[in-house]
């Protein structure tokens, strides 16, 4: 190492070579992997042993591999991801978490295991990879210790306090504690000035004096960003004329404000914050951000950076189809990378994201535009971090930007060994007040939440191993049952002060001529009458029948006693707080109840619908998996049980493997917005039709069942992907294939990988004339970008 261990490593790796299990929580960039790479290396010392590297992403994953490669040869080092096997029996393998799990369900020998690292377990908050890792970790070999990785969250001693009877002793080492300080700036009015003045500021939440004063004289339609126009004949920053139509690329497509990026960049490189990555919530943001730059003559290269960045590129991108090139829009990038910008989003082509990454980390691209998923896991530290907006689209409305959210986000700024202080630029727009801004930089809350749940095939592997009675005491030891017995017990506590406080309301509501809570239940009756009868949208009917209620009501409470009591208003006002506090504590008491047992009461309604579907039955030693449960268990997805009971039923025995391929992405594909489904004109012809028509009864069938045993139900089946996957799968043309979805290439080509998993495993677990189906339609599909990108290692 170039620097020596902080405080917070040595202690995690003394604890590791005490035989403890470690939960490492500390900034983005402060060097929690060194801790795990401490466990790598006792465990290689030692002459047997093995060593587990699981990680949410693919990409992280492949990252992961090329690093410890590098170290420990190819030999030693393996590669599991969904699509890419490389040395599985190596001594250290770096996998998704998602093969982990599989593992474990498929009884594989983990004796010579010593550690499972798990980098960016905060993963587990994540509502569709989250539960996978609670899976793993709660059904490891108990022999197996654990090395968490996490970025700083606000409940790592809950986590910790979870993770010790769970796996054994474990250690929980915080720290938050930034290597290299973050300086936080606001550009406003082309200007860039601090967002605190002093640390007392930050501490408080006090934004600077500069920045109040120029906020109040912004006008909130000026743009954010104007910048400096004018770099004095700066050749790197040359203007150019707008093109037709007088706007500039990036200009307008619903951003709250246009950014001068040309401006930004050479206001930043003038003050030597590049390399700089340009956080922008939306993947045509980020396209638009390069253009922009493009055509105002931005060039942040040497020539020889350019000849090496071109022969990166090229090595790294030969398997593509020169055909396939125009249509990914290669020539374009290739112009942005060899003036040292680039875009990085969830849209672009595996390969040319992992170029992105590697020219970043080798210095030769100093400004990437970017969308948050960038913040997640890959390692691309930079100087300066810009954020040009605080809110961002949450799939239903334009939301702001949590606390944690902006530390995540920040956290690449400054690079350890490199930077002396890092950079956080946010830019101004007028829609916050400065103290906002401050409050969300100076507030570090970024709390871990379970999102585990059971399905199907998590019950029929438990139920396979443990029983009914063993799989709901294990599901019991959930993180996501362990934080709703604490909010329970919380919540029991606050209905214990608050009955305390009932009953000084009703002592104070006291009425010596009668009984006070049976009047102030009739004012609280008349009230909601009186509110039920002026609602909007009343029958005649109906508002006559609230009238005679009404009145009937008002006739009680005027011959109550206590009506004619001269303390009757103020008896009333703590009447009204009685009932408020009395609706609040009947409110928390069914939290209550719905909390406690909430995970094994999910899994019992899974395996009533299991039982009744026939995957598992009553044996005389409990309860066991059925033959259709054999094949359940083997198929994981969203759409497990939907799947398994398709093949039961041989819904899709008569389809070929262009057809297959099709079914298989309606079982994956989610759209954005309005890409979901297709016109029925638009859907492949043939079989597939009436297979799709089979199958959506089908899904509505189980969406029923479900529904009836009280659980959520799963969405209807998308088809926006089918027409495209068919083509693919006989041999068409990416440019129009991809013209049929209106989808980025890169989302093509995960959402092809999907597909390939969901064929892989009917590969295995299908009829076997379906099963040469399935083998063939992943050999038509695994073509072109799709086998270029998964062949980029």
């Amino acid at each position: 190492m170039p620097f020596g261990l902080d405080p917070f490593q040595r202690e995690a790796c003394e604890a590791i070579e005490a035989g403890s299990s470690v939960l490492v929580a500390a900034p983005t960039g402060a060097g929690k992997t060194v801790v795990a790479e401490f466990a790598i290396r006792i465990t290689m010392e030692a002459p047997t042993g093995r060593v587990f590297y699981t990680t949410p992403m693919k990409a992280l994953s492949n990252q992961k591999h090329r690093e410890l490669t590098e170290v420990y040869g190819h030999a030693s080092v393996g590669l599991l991801t969904g699509d890419t096997s490389i040395n599985g029996d190596a001594r250290i393998v770096v996998m998704t978490t998602e093969v982990l799990r599989n593992m474990l369900y498929e009884g594989r020998d983990l004796s010579a295991l010593e550690y499972v690292v798990m980098d960016e377990v905060h993963y587990l908050s994540d509502r569709f990879r989250g539960p996978v890792w609670e899976e793993v970790i709660i059904h490891l070999p108990r022999h197996v210790r654990l090395v968490s990785l996490s970025a700083t969250v606000s409940n790592a001693e809950e986590f910790g306090a979870w993770l010790d009877p769970v796996r054994g002793d474990t250690r929980v080492i915080v720290s938050e504690h930034r290597p290299v300080p973050l300086d936080a700036h606001v550009h406003i009015r082309g200007r860039l000035v601090d967002l605190f003045d002093s640390k007392a500021g930050e501490e408080t939440h006090r934004p600077g004096r500069e920045l109040v004063e120029l906020a109040r004289g912004t006008d909130l339609a000026d743009s954010a960003a104007h910048g400096h126009r004018d770099r004095g004949g700066h050749n790197r920053y040359r203007s150019r004329r707008p093109p037709k139509g007088g706007r500039r690329p990036g200009q307008g497509g619903g951003f709250p404000a246009r950014v001068d990026r040309v401006a930004l960049i050479a206001m930043l490189d003038d003050r030597e914050m590049l390399p700089a990555i340009d956080f922008i919530f939306s993947r045509a943001g980020c396209d638009a951000a390069v253009q922009q730059v493009v055509s105002g003559g931005v060039r942040l290269t040497t020539p020889e950076d350019r000849a090496e960045i071109r022969a990166i590129v090229d090595e790294r991108t030969r398997l593509l189809d020169d055909a396939d090139l125009a249509v990914l829009g290669y020539w374009d990038w290739l112009d942005g990378l060899e003036r040292g910008v680039a875009a990085h989003h969830a849209g672009l082509l595996p390969v040319f994201k992992e170029v992105v990454e590697e020219l970043f980390r080798a210095r030769l691209l100093k400004v990437v535009f970017a969308t948050e998923t960038l913040a997640l896991g890959i390692n691309m530290p930079a100087r300066t971090v810009v954020l040009e907006q605080l809110e961002k689209f949450n799939g239903e409305a334009r939301v702001r930007i949590t606390p944690g959210e902006y530390t995540q986000l920040t956290g690449r700024a400054g690079r350890r060994g490199i930077d002396t202080e890092g950079h956080a630029v946010v830019i101004w727009n007028g829609k916050l007040q400065p103290v906002e801004v401050a409050s969300l930089a100076s507030r570090r809350t970024y709390p871990l939440h379970s999102s585990f749940r059971p399905t199907y095939n998590m019950a029929v592997n438990l139920v396979d191993r443990l029983g009914v009675a063993g799989t709901r005491e294990v599901l019991e030891t959930s993180f996501a049952q362990f934080q709703a017995d604490r909010s329970v017990v919380q919540l029991a506590r606050r209905v214990v002060d608050q009955r305390a406080s009932l009953a000084g309301y009703e002592e104070s509501m006291r009425c010596h001529l009668g009984d006070f809570s049976e009047y102030a239940a009739l004012r609280r009756e008349v009230s909601d009458l009186e509110r039920d009868a002026a609602r909007a949208g009343l029958s005649h009917g109906e508002h006559e029948r609230l009238q005679r209620q009404l009145q009937g009501v008002r006739r009680r409470m005027r011959a109550h006693p206590c009506h004619a009591c001269p303390e009757r208003e103020q008896h009333a006002r703590w009447g009204e707080r009685y009932w408020r506090l009395r609706r609040d504590i009947e409110k928390a008491e069914r939290q209550i109840d719905r909390r406690t047992g909430q995970i094994a009461q999910a899994f019992d309604r899974i395996t009533e619908i299991l039982r009744e579907l026939g995957y598992i039955e009553h044996a005389d030693d409990g309860e066991r998996v059925t033959q259709a449960g054999e094949v359940l268990r083997r198929i994981y997805g969203e759409r497990d049980l939907l799947t398994a009971e398709s093949l039961r039923r041989g819904l899709w025995a008569q389809l070929d493997a262009p057809a297959l391929a099709a079914m298989a992405s309606a079982l994956v594909f989610e759209g954005r917005r309005d890409e979901g489904m297709l016109p029925e004109r638009m859907l492949p012809k043939g079989p597939f039709v009436e297979a799709l028509d089979a199958t959506q009864r089908l899904w509505a069938q189980l969406d029923d069942l479900e529904q009836s045993h009280r659980l959520p139900g799963s969405l209807p089946l998308q088809t926006g992907l089918t027409l495209a996957m068919h083509r693919w799968a006989r041999g068409y043309p990416l440019e129009g294939v991809l013209r049929d979805t209106e989808l980025a290439a890169g989302d093509f080509v995960r959402w092809t990988k999907q597909t390939i998993d969901v064929l892989e495993q009917l590969a295995q677990v299908a009829p076997k004339r379906l099963r040469r189906t399935a083998d063939e339609a992943v050999d038509r599909i695994r073509r072109g970008v799709v086998e270029a990108s998964g062949s980029a290692l």
